[in-house]
């Protein structure tokens, strides 16, 4: 449904530095960058922009994953590269059947998941 969707950010280098890091799992890369901003996506694909900037409100961005597998190893990197825990990665009955997922809060607060729906490891 969507093309693309984009964010402001406190720090671009602390935001580049997380999402690069944990969406890597989800086959996502950095597609573009310069000083103020950042487009991150499947390969030459950019859908997730990162710009510099004041003023931001958090979101919410809930990203498709392929496997269970994905969303654990988006959740440890997204760890890793800075990211606070917002759910740890397991079933969620109550948003559907076989609902995985899990959700990070990024460098601005911002509330990122990465759900996989079925039994796909």
């Amino acid at each position: 449904m969507f093309d693309h969707i984009g964010l402001k950010v406190r720090d671009i280098g602390a935001s580049v530095r997380f999402y690069s890091a944990a969406l890597a799992p989800l086959g996502v890369e950095i597609c573009a960058q310069d000083a103020s901003s950042a487009g991150l996506g499947p390969p030459g694909k950019p859908c997730l922009w990162l710009s510099a900037g004041p003023g931001q409100s958090a979101a919410h961005i809930a990203l498709k994953s392929a496997s269970r597998d994905a969303v654990s190893a988006f959740y440890k990197a997204g760890l890793d590269a800075g990211g606070r825990d917002n759910g740890a990665p397991g079933l969620r009955p109550d948003y559907g059947s076989g609902y995985f997922a899990a959700f990070l809060i990024d460098p601005d607060g911002n509330n990122v998941e990465a759900v996989c729906m079925g039994e796909g490891r």
